[in-house]
């Protein structure tokens, strides 16, 4: 048995919530992952795991064994980090997250000009929506949209993340422009899974509107959101980034101009350590320049 990667199996199963989700995470098998996890058990002489057909939960040792097996797997990461960082030369593996809409249209199109100013990286870019532990993924940097509440982490704000409302001319044209934030009750909003019938806040000046619109369809996708707005659908909530272009065609048509939704801040967060590998270094600089506020 592999006693540190059956830790890890452990480890990021707990996490993620179930095996399945731990083997797309760790390139492994469903069923690798728990015979690792059954490996352990069988080391141990005890269950570490309840299991049912639709849940699982951890057992009494379990618990105390799952934050062992954490501390020992962020040990083993950074020695790691301190024998990389004896290097002069940025090289090796990097591994960022980052969010689906800000990695596909901001990030990605930037890594040609980081590769070619640090040729012995190797990037390992995972684009997700959730918010992965950095220590517990072996992840180098990520970017998070919002303050992150992480005395093990560092966090570089970045530039502003700004979200608009909008929806197709056709649309508006069907189903009237609304001028006021409590008129969206009286439309159709397509929400953002994650998201969804949650308070919104307007801000125009001195004044301030909260309302809570009904979203009757979400989607975990800001391109199927953009593209689902772009046929007539309803109306969506993105950030700006994501709809540049076809506001500025006419594809789509911003709503409540006057009125914004605040401003979050874009970030990056890497794990606080003293001695900093010459490849996060070089990726942080760079793109504090690419993306600064």
């Amino acid at each position: 048995m592999d006693l540190f990667q059956a830790m890890k199996s452990f480890v990021t199963t707990v996490n993620v919530g179930s095996m399945s989700s731990a083997a797309s995470e760790l390139k492994l098998t469903p069923a690798m992952i728990g015979q690792h996890i059954a490996s352990l058990e069988a080391r141990l002489g005890t269950r570490l795991l309840n299991r049912t057909t639709r849940r699982q939960s951890l057992t009494d040792f379990g618990k105390t064994y799952f934050e062992q097996c954490r501390d020992i797997l962020e040990r083993v990461a950074l020695a790691d980090l301190e024998a990389e960082a004896h290097s002069s030369e940025a090289q090796g593996l990097l591994r960022v997250t980052a969010p689906v809409t800000f990695g596909v249209s901001l990030l990605v199109p930037t890594l040609k000009k980081f590769r070619q100013s640090s040729p012995l990286v190797k990037i390992e870019l995972i684009l997700t929506d959730q918010n992965l532990d950095i220590v517990e993924n072996g992840i180098d940097v990520a970017f998070r949209v919002g303050l992150i509440p992480d005395s093990r982490i560092i966090q570089r704000m970045l530039m502003p993340y700004k979200m608009v409302v909008c929806a197709s001319a056709e649309y508006v044209t069907q189903r009237g422009m609304p001028h006021e934030p409590t008129e969206l009750v009286e439309h159709e909003l397509i929400g953002f899974t994650k998201t969804t019938d949650t308070l919104l806040t307007f801000f125009n000046h001195d004044r301030l509107v909260e309302v809570k619109p009904l979203s009757m369809i979400s989607m975990n996708s800001g391109y199927a959101l953009l593209s689902a707005a772009k046929s007539g659908l309803g109306i969506i909530i993105q950030p700006e980034m994501l709809l540049k272009n076809d506001l500025e065609s006419g594809a789509l048509v911003r709503i409540l101009p006057d009125w914004h939704l605040g401003e979050r801040q874009l970030s990056m967060i890497y794990y606080r350590h003293k001695n900093m590998t010459p490849k996060v270094r070089n990726f942080l600089d760079f793109s504090i320049k690419e993306f600064h506020a």
